[in-house]
């Protein structure tokens, strides 16, 4: 538990940064119109008996802007991936090459372009809803500091001023990042 306003400010801060982080981490799997190795993060391929993820059987990178490769470890995988990701709700049409499985990417019609964005805006303001809980926690923080005449309300003031001046520029952040996660994904 922080014992210091110094403390509480330094955890909400760093609370908030790992906000951000998952945001971002959020945003890198809504597809654009280009290729990413990460979209194909959550397909489960069955392996003797059991579901893994994509990347545990095989190699994933980018042929071109609008093609992904998958490069199966095992000869007798690529049928199985293949599958995999045909029957995967991200809408790819694999084609094998040999050992090679080529995942082109079909361009996104506007209505989709759109749906992707309020995808964006959605998870923005739940990453906003996070960062201000942990403002809220804060503050209650160092009130409850103030309570237990630890820190004067002279201090209380200057702390959650300094709170809101993080949480004001966190959210910018995440604008910043659904701005331009939006333009991304609205560019043909």
């Amino acid at each position: 538990m922080p014992t210091t306003i110094a403390d509480i400010k330094k955890n909400s801060d760093a609370k908030m940064d790992q906000s951000i982080d998952a945001f971002k981490n959020h945003l890198s799997k809504v597809r654009t119109g280009r290729a990413n190795p990460a979209l194909l993060d959550s397909v489960q391929v069955e392996y003797y008996g059991s579901h893994v993820p994509l990347s545990q059987v095989a190699n994933v990178s980018l042929l071109d802007a609008r093609t992904i490769s998958v490069q199966p470890w095992e000869k007798g995988m690529g049928a199985k991936i293949e599958k995999a990701i045909r029957e995967s709700d991200l809408g790819l049409n694999p084609a094998s090459m040999g050992d090679l499985i080529r995942v082109p990417l079909p361009p996104m019609s506007e209505e989709r372009r759109r749906e992707l964005t309020k995808v964006v805006r959605t998870e923005a303001e739940a990453a906003k809803v996070a960062v201000r809980n942990l403002r809220r926690d804060a503050n209650e923080a160092v009130k409850k500091l103030v309570k237990d005449k630890v820190a004067t309300e002279d201090d209380q003031k200057r702390a959650e001023a300094d709170i809101q001046k993080t949480t004001d520029r966190h959210i910018a952040e995440i604008d910043k990042l659904t701005a331009a996660k939006e333009a991304d994904i609205m560019s043909v």
